[in-house]
């Protein structure tokens, strides 16, 4: 984040709108999601892993196999202490247009919109939806969703990667051999922090980022 050599224009633009949403009074009608993906290696130990005992350490053998990989979709409410998860095989424009289906229709079935922040990736745009599903009903959940972009390397603008990085500590930070496993333990991961209604308590304001970053301001 503090590399940055100038910002553009268009980088503070971006930056201070995701800021201004950040700041917003939470509005269960209108909720602000961080919307990324995590990619994970599916790995089974070659040998039985020695479990922990009292006094001793639990013991894991260095090598182990490759079983593919899956990815790991994370949707966050920061103020509203909820996040929505989906593990799939892939992140193709189908799998990005299939979880955000999923989070208009079974998550946010009464809102007015959804607003979601995500990055750049070639997949986080309306093209994903009218690849996925005929005209009628990719305009149906696009109107149900508003996308804000974080600026060109600027992903730690995304709270999603605060919470990624929770459910890395926490829950996929090890040794999965398969996406079944996976799949069963993010979603205990996920419902023990839905049931606590955890949030994330975000304080770099548009007043913070101008005191910080104002001297890399380009005109």
């Amino acid at each position: 984040m503090w590399c940055i050599q100038e910002i553009t224009p268009e980088y503070r633009k971006r930056m201070y709108n995701i800021l201004d949403l950040y700041k917003e009074e939470y509005n269960p009608l209108k909720p602000v999601l961080g919307i990324d993906e995590k990619p994970k290696q599916l790995i089974e130990d070659s040998r039985k892993p020695i479990a922990l005992k009292r006094g001793k350490f639990a013991k894991q053998d260095y090598e182990y196999i490759r079983r593919g990989n899956a990815n790991i979709f994370m949707g966050v409410e920061p103020k509203g202490g909820k996040r929505h998860t989906e593990v799939t095989d892939q992140r193709t424009k189908k799998d990005f247009a299939l979880y955000m289906k999923y989070l208009v229709d079974v998550k946010y079935p009464d809102v007015k919109v959804l607003r979601i922040v995500v990055d750049n990736l070639n997949t986080h745009n309306e093209s994903s939806f009218y690849e996925t599903f005929d005209v009628r009903e990719a305009k149906r959940i696009l109107k149900k969703i508003e996308f804000h972009y974080t600026p060109t390397h600027a992903s730690w603008l995304n709270v999603a990667e605060i919470e990624i990085g929770i459910m890395d500590r926490e829950c996929t930070n090890r040794r999965i051999k398969d996406k079944e496993i996976l799949t069963s333990e993010v979603k205990a991961w996920e419902k023990r922090r839905n049931k606590k209604r955890k949030k994330i308590n975000w304080t770099f304001t548009k007043e913070k980022a101008h005191k910080k970053l104002a001297k890399y301001y380009t005109e």
